[in-house]
């Protein structure tokens, strides 16, 4: 994508006796399918420079939100562990020494102690849950919760590399209109300097000048805001790749006019229902919720666990005997004032959410896709159409220009076409960047972010 502007004023009349130089406009279109301004930008030493597959790994290294949503998983998964470690035997310890006295009660009236004397004991106690469909459907949940914390990380990492593509596309479209501003800025300044000399010949007016000397005060103004843009999206980017403000990036890849292939809506929503993170998080969700579901429901049944304890007691090291202590024990839930059935209609509502909630996903997805698809058709239009409105500009600047040679007309026909030039720069950037963004759009609408290139 590519197009250059090459602009002189050469010096064709002759009037009255008086040698008036006439400076031209030419224009030389490089490349059949793209246009765009563009000139030649000083790289700073040190420079740090980012295709787009670059900046976006940088923004999965070290974004923060990223990272956020990296720790939520290792906390989900820690809460695996903690459910799981409930179905497994669970193993302690423990050693006692007491000093101690009797009571014996009282003789004659006078109460009676013992001698003070010593206990010693040392015990191992084993427990191991028999059955408890509550505890296992309480470990699957919180499984099922860990993949959900997985899916939400992906969902996350795609929307960080959709803005890092948007925000760099949007650097690229400021750059261009930067570059655009400067050649509006350096055109207009000689097309000044070439009606000056025309009125001092008096083949101009005074209003000739006062409206091209406010054309290019407008293009000098818009060219500061330009700079600005460049300088702020490129703040944004930094934030995005979490690399701090400091840095100096240059980018390498460029606002592309075309595309491989448009899918069809069929196509598209077949690889969004495979691939879209979202929807795969929210299904796994509904496990989750039914799974929570029936582990409060299997508080209603009874359970079965296994205890024991074996440990050495005496009132020295020396005289300790061994003592043991198995065990079953069944519980058996019978009323615990409705504290049950509350939990029961707790969960069966954010079952009922999370259902609902599979509907607005589902549906979201299908607007993503449809809107990603007719915003990409449109921008591919608009491009078109703003080829052929650069060519037109083009044309409509040869042909003013011929006018004022042959002619030596004013110069306001060639202003018109000079500010139809700028129009069709403007809206050749405008499309591109619609385009690249479209793309973007569609990629993330299928969750093919990383096919984005």
């Amino acid at each position: 994508m590519s197009y250059a502007g090459v602009i002189g004023f050469h010096a064709l009349c002759v009037t009255a006796g008086l040698a008036v130089q006439l400076y031209s406009v030419a224009f030389v279109l490089a490349g059949t399918q793209d246009y765009g301004t563009r000139t030649s930008r000083l790289e700073e030493p040190f420079a740090l420079k980012l295709s787009l597959a670059d900046a976006i790994q940088a923004a999965l290294d070290n974004n923060p939100n990223v990272k956020l949503y990296r720790e939520k998983i290792e906390a989900a998964r820690s809460a695996t562990k903690t459910q799981l470690g409930a179905l497994l035997p669970n193993l302690s310890s423990q050693g006692k020494f007491n000093n101690q006295t009797f009571f014996f009660g009282t003789i004659g009236g006078a109460p009676v102690r013992s001698q003070p004397f010593n206990i010693i004991d040392g015990r191992g106690t084993l427990s191991q849950s028999l059955f408890s469909l509550s505890l296992i459907d309480r470990w699957r949940a919180s499984h099922a919760a860990f993949q959900v914390a997985e899916l939400e990380a992906v969902a996350t990492q795609n929307d960080t590399m959709a803005t890092v593509a948007l925000h760099y596309f949007d650097i690229l479209r400021n750059q261009e209109m930067a570059a655009a501003r400067v050649a509006n800025v350096a055109l207009f300044e000689d097309l000044v300097t070439f009606v000056r000399t025309r009125q001092s010949g008096g083949m101009a007016t005074g209003l000739d000048v006062a409206r091209l000397e406010s054309q290019l005060e407008n293009e000098r103004q818009r060219l500061e805001l330009a700079k600005g843009d460049v300088e702020r999206t490129k703040m944004i980017l930094l934030n995005d790749l979490g690399i701090g403000f400091d840095g100096n990036i240059v980018l390498t890849d460029e606002l592309k006019g075309t595309v491989e292939s448009v899918p069809t809506l069929e196509s598209a929503m077949e690889a969004a229902i495979g691939n879209r993170p979202e929807l795969k998080a929210q299904i796994q969700r509904i496990k989750t919720a039914e799974l929570s579901l029936k582990s409060v429901k299997g508080e209603r049944l009874p359970s079965l666990s296994a205890q024991g304890d074996y440990g050495l007691i005496g009132t020295q090291i020396d005289n300790a005997l061994s003592t043991y202590n198995v065990g079953v024990l069944l519980q058996v839930p019978i009323y615990d004032g409705g504290q049950r059935e509350g939990r029961i209609g707790e969960s069966r509502s954010q079952f009922n959410q999370e259902m609902y909630k599979l509907d607005v996903v589902k549906n979201q997805v299908n607007l993503d896709l449809r809107e990603a698809l007719v915003t990409l058709k449109a921008a591919l239009e608009q491009h078109r159409i703003a080829k052929d409105g650069l060519k037109a500009a083009l044309t409509e600047v040869s042909l003013a220009r011929e006018r004022i040679n042959v002619l030596s007309s004013n110069t306001l026909e060639l202003s018109n076409a000079l500010f139809s030039l700028v129009r069709a720069r403007d809206n050749m950037i405008d499309a591109l960047f619609r385009v690249n963004g479209s793309r973007v759009n569609l990629a993330r609408a299928q969750g093919r972010l990383q096919e984005l290139r």
